[in-house]
């Protein structure tokens, strides 16, 4: 049970994004499709990023009890994807909230 603790909490943080982002509109509320493509295209570019770190050996899965055993690719563990994710969109959501917070002001 304890391998399911990591994606566990950030499928949690992710969900309090959503929710924060259906309160104030900002993203996917906001506009759907372009918060899709932005989305896409940022967690696309670190997934490339990722790949060109594990192919050089700077980026590697390590052990961590808190992970599933399940990769994607070698040394690119599914929760990684959750995390680009989780990334992505907490800098999407800071963007666009900042914006409306200086509109306001």
């Amino acid at each position: 049970m304890q391998q399911f603790a990591y994606l566990a909490f950030l499928i949690i943080s992710i969900s309090g994004l959503l929710v924060l982002d259906w309160r104030f509109k900002l993203a996917f509320w906001h506009d759907a499709r372009r918060a899709a493509i932005t989305m896409a295209v940022g967690v696309g570019l670190f997934i490339i990023w990722d790949l060109l770190g594990i192919r050089l050996g700077i980026f590697f899965k390590g052990t961590a009890q808190y992970m599933l055993p399940i990769e994607l690719l070698p040394e690119f563990p599914i929760e990684e994807i959750f995390f680009l994710f989780l990334i992505c969109y907490s800098a999407l959501m800071f963007y666009r909230g900042f914006s409306r917070w200086q509109r306001i002001s």
